[in-house]
């Protein structure tokens, strides 16, 4: 299968391999639990690999996985909230001092929509201001940014792990583009080298049980479809076991 082509589930054959890569990479690193396509707990992401490493006496460590094959797609997930959040309210408050001047200029723009003239809105659109119409792209395009891709950056606050590993082409790696807190994992010749070691994250014991729970039901999963067992087979031996 060539690297642009997709199987079933719609996934590149090298985005599969970056997981089976990373898979392979913590097992060897002493994860002994470890499953693919995980949901995790505290918020609505899927992990491409997530893996729990016991300790002895103690509840063990869990680490995160994300593959990426593209830069586009690892430029997605990586918006940084504080930063983005901060720009934003620069723009708005830019938006808000031209949307002042544009109403003292051009009175003619104002729509009465409204029973008090205080109230009427105005259409600024309508004179093709140049300065306007670009705030308004970039407050457009900060709030799609702030709201959808801040993946790498709400997975370090929920503490959903203990460890995070971008998995990336060797043609890929920047060390600007990796997120604050992750480490970098570089694929070259079917081979994982740590190119960035990731900060440990501390997290409460019973979200580390709570990750190894999916773990644990994401790799049944896997192995029922392997196995061709259904849940009607499922519920069937559950009737037969009363």
């Amino acid at each position: 299968m060539g690297v642009g082509v997709t199987n079933s589930q719609g996934e590149t054959a090298r985005h599969a391999q970056l997981k089976r890569l990373a898979f392979l990479w913590a097992q060897a690193h002493g994860y002994s639990a470890c499953a693919m396509e995980v949901r995790l707990p505290q918020c609505r992401y899927r992990a491409d690999v997530a893996a729990y490493r016991p300790h002895p006496k103690t509840i063990g460590s869990t680490a995160i996985f994300e593959c990426k094959q593209a830069l586009s797609d690892l430029r997605r997930d990586n918006c940084r909230s504080e930063a983005a959040r901060q720009r934003l309210e620069t723009i708005c408050q830019r938006r808000q001092i031209l949307e002042a001047r544009l109403r003292v200029h051009y009175p003619n723009l104002r729509i009465t929509d409204s029973l008090f003239p205080e109230f009427d809105s105005y259409d600024f659109t309508a004179i093709g201001h140049r300065g306007y119409a670009r705030v308004l792209r970039e407050l457009n395009a900060l709030q799609n940014r702030l709201y959808d891709c801040t993946k790498f950056d709400k997975l370090i606050r929920y503490r959903c792990a203990n460890f995070f590993f971008l998995v990336l082409p060797g043609e890929l790696f920047r060390d600007s583009e990796i997120p604050v807190g992750w480490g970098a994992l570089v694929e070259s010749n079917d081979t994982l080298t740590l190119a960035r070691k990731p900060m440990r994250q501390e997290n409460r014991p019973e979200m580390r049980l709570h990750l190894l729970q999916r773990i644990a039901a994401a790799g049944t999963r896997t192995l029922n479809r392997h196995l061709e067992i259904t849940s009607d087979g499922v519920a069937a031996e559950r009737c037969r076991s009363f």
